[in-house]
């Protein structure tokens, strides 16, 4: 298993004159979830995207070390999987076709995906325009998946999922982390999650 952890070392970051986030510090290593909580307009989007090399923070620095060696941007951003509301398909694409393209973007073999399709079962004939908002969160959680990550960033990640939806989202979770992978978690209500350290408050 590979030895690895995040750590966020201070990081701020501001809008014009708006402070979103302030200093904030956390570790988390392998196996294990960092559950961010807080209001809305708190920050919590803002750290993850800040910890998928979307934003860059105007403060501070996030480190990925893996087997004792500090990561690259790059090399981070490649052990990301990213679960987000505001993330976007083809919407004029299948469900497959939009899987087939991004796994030849990632150099992906597209067993995998079709691994993941038969478990958040999804119909990969349906136009993903067409997607009900709960069908769109298990595609977003096969994207996120698919390249096998070291790191899960999920920003409310349960949204939308009917129960077997959710069941099975908890179940890849628990996989990811058994397997000694890391979590950040984004919330604004405590999430009951295997691994959880205590929760990282933002509260601006």
């Amino acid at each position: 298993m590979v030895e690895q952890r995040l750590e966020i070392r201070g990081v701020s970051r501001r809008f014009g004159r708006l402070s979103v986030l302030a200093k904030v510090s956390a570790t988390v290593g392998g196996g294990e979830v960092l559950p961010v909580r807080g209001r809305n307009g708190s920050g919590k989007s803002t750290l993850l995207r800040c910890l998928a090399g979307l934003l860059a923070p105007d403060a501070g620095e996030i480190l990925a070390i893996e087997e004792g060696r500090e990561l690259e941007p790059a090399g981070r951003r490649r052990r990301i999987g990213y679960v987000a509301p505001d993330l976007a398909f083809y919407e004029e694409l299948t469900v497959g076709e939009n899987l087939e393209f991004f796994t030849r973007l990632r150099r992906v073999p597209l067993a995998i995906a079709d691994e993941l399709l038969a478990r958040v079962d999804l119909p990969p004939d349906r136009r993903a325009g067409a997607l009900s908002s709960g069908m769109r969160q298990r595609l977003r959680w096969i994207f996120a998946l698919l390249h096998r990550p070291r790191l899960l960033l999920l920003d409310e990640p349960f949204q939308n999922l009917d129960d077997p939806g959710e069941a099975t989202a908890r179940e890849l979770l628990s996989e990811h982390l058994a397997a000694g992978g890391l979590a950040v978690i984004a919330s604004p209500i405590p999430l009951d999650l295997p691994g959880n350290l205590d929760a990282l408050v933002l509260d601006r």
